[in-house]
């Protein structure tokens, strides 16, 4: 039995990340535990939020969840870059999470851009003024 996220490509790639920001912070200590903390946190929150914007009803309300998440795994990024700069990591080794993360941005970019979208099927928005003509006849003479 699964719940409705569990079935996502983005919340699995995200779960994913997460399992490998894990094991990448097994071997960060020192000074480099306030960027680990930060990495952690923030690789739970991705696939935390997509699970919980998954559980709401308003597209509007889901699709913030779904931002969350984004801002999120952007952060991600931002946090493996200054490993990356302090020499923690090199850049062989975060380009696996880096992958990931873009992966993870461009899904809920669409998923996002998605629900921004109105659908009508058949449904055709005309704007005219109705009265133009009856205005046409009361000013001639």
């Amino acid at each position: 039995m699964h719940l409705d996220h569990e079935n996502l490509d983005v919340y699995k790639t995200s779960v994913d990340f997460a399992a490998w920001a894990y094991a990448l912070c097994k071997g960060l200590t020192g000074n480099n535990r306030f960027a680990r903390d930060q990495l952690l946190r923030a690789s739970q929150s991705i696939a935390l939020n997509i699970a919980e914007g998954c559980g709401k009803a308003p597209a509007g309300e889901r699709g913030r969840f779904f931002q969350i998440a984004s801002g999120s795994a952007r952060e991600c990024a931002a946090v493996l870059d200054i490993l990356e700069r302090c020499g923690a990591v090199s850049p062989d080794h975060t380009k696996t999470g880096k992958a990931l993360l873009v992966r993870i941005v461009a899904m809920l970019t669409r998923m996002i851009e998605g629900l921004r979208q109105v659908r009508e099927d058949g449904a055709v928005y005309v704007y005219g003024n109705e009265n133009a003509n009856e205005q046409k006849s009361a000013e001639s003479p």
